[in-house]
């Protein structure tokens, strides 16, 4: 049966679609606008327990997890937060995960579902668990799927430690252990100050009402995603497909490393990082907002009579309107006439020229006034 949060009965949760990638948790309380201004400016808690979780012990956790995930591990000290990825033999990427070291436990967490491209003998797509079970081998680790056990909330906005100071969660490093199970992880997106809380699942509505009762706001998915749209972090399976590489959608550095080998697709990382360039690049684009449609994800983005990328997210921001991520070839320049979409559904686009902003600017705000002037 599909997951369903108990947060879903509170008063003024609003559940996504169906089919929808959030669907199972909040997707908005009412006023989504709203709730994205208070994430940005103040503080606001999502729940986003639909993720899946994975902890990993033993004597060899973090040299064996060198070998087998993106990251370099064996120096990751505790109290570490970092990303990491699984790649195919062709540097594709299958997975992104967060990753947090509490010192005993290394965690692993997803978005729910199997790898993009990994498929099983069977015929059916491998999961993450069933990927690092088929690659311990002999190694001392333990692999658990705590998903049952634990479930995660995000704190967003400058606020967001003042707020989580008042239920007693200082963080002194990037992670610190929760009392009666569970840590806490600072993230470097959405935004500029987000914290991941991972809890007892049994607990999540008691987390939830604590950390609203300080202060923050609830929001949902929706408010998530746009402000993860703005910050330019992709979505696996999203806004990847079943050829992206990781120097396309800015995940070289925070979640692929480049001097390590020895793991699966290091030789693609490390030949495009080194001598190449990447085929495509995720580039931010703003819609024109004036029809009553929208592209969708994995819809095409056409210049001329060519096809030159896909869509990925199509949110609606609080301040830039709508916006989506895009996969596009490289040869794709700013200035270009695009249309995003798919024949009935099809709007103009622009690329922000700001895809990595200066400190503390909001992206794009001079492109989508051209492009709605």
């Amino acid at each position: 049966m599909p997951y369903q949060s108990p947060l879903l009965e509170l008063r003024g949760s609003i559940a996504a679609p169906d089919g929808h990638p959030e669907a199972g948790v909040p997707w908005h309380w009412g006023d989504p606008f709203a709730e994205q201004r208070t994430a940005s400016r103040g503080a606001a808690v999502v729940d986003r327990s639909h993720r899946e979780l994975i902890a990993v012990t033993g004597d060899e956790r973090l040299s064996w997890l060198h070998l087998v995930i993106s990251q370099h591990m064996t120096e990751l000290p505790a109290g570490a937060a970092t990303e990491a990825l699984v790649l195919d033999s062709q540097g594709r990427v299958e997975t992104h995960m967060a990753v947090a070291y509490d010192g005993e436990t290394v965690w692993l967490d997803t978005d729910p579902g199997p790898l993009v491209t990994s498929a099983l003998p069977s015929g059916g797509k491998q999961t993450l668990l069933q990927y690092l079970e088929a690659m311990k081998f002999w190694s001392k680790v333990d692999i658990r799927d705590v998903t049952a056990d634990f479930a995660l909330l995000t704190v967003l906005g400058p606020e967001a430690e003042r707020v989580l100071s008042t239920v007693d969660v200082e963080l002194t490093r990037d992670v610190v252990s929760l009392p009666g199970g569970g840590f806490a992880r600072r993230m470097p997106w959405p935004g500029k100050s987000s914290v991941d809380l991972v809890v007892p699942r049994a607990e999540l509505a008691d987390w939830w009402g604590k950390v609203t009762d300080a202060g923050a706001r609830p929001v949902g998915s929706w408010a998530f995603d746009a402000l993860r749209v703005e910050s330019l972090h992709a979505r696996i399976g999203v806004d990847t497909d079943d050829r992206t590489i990781p120097h396309e959608v800015n995940w070289i550095g925070s979640a692929a490393h480049v001097a390590k080998g020895c793991y699966r697709g290091q030789e693609t990382v490390s030949k495009v990082h080194n001598v190449g360039r990447p085929p495509r690049n995720m580039v931010l684009l703003h819609l024109d907002g004036s029809p009553e449609i929208a592209p969708e994800t994995g819809d095409p983005v056409v210049l001329g009579e060519r096809t030159v990328g896909r869509v990925g997210s199509v949110v609606q921001h609080h301040e830039l309107g709508p916006i989506a991520l895009a996969l596009v070839k490289r040869s794709t320049t700013v200035g270009s006439e695009l249309l995003a979409g798919a024949a009935d559904r099809q709007v103009q686009a622009a690329i922000d020229p700001d895809s990595v902003p200066a400190e503390g600017a909001a992206p794009g705000r001079e492109a989508a006034q051209r492009l709605r002037g």
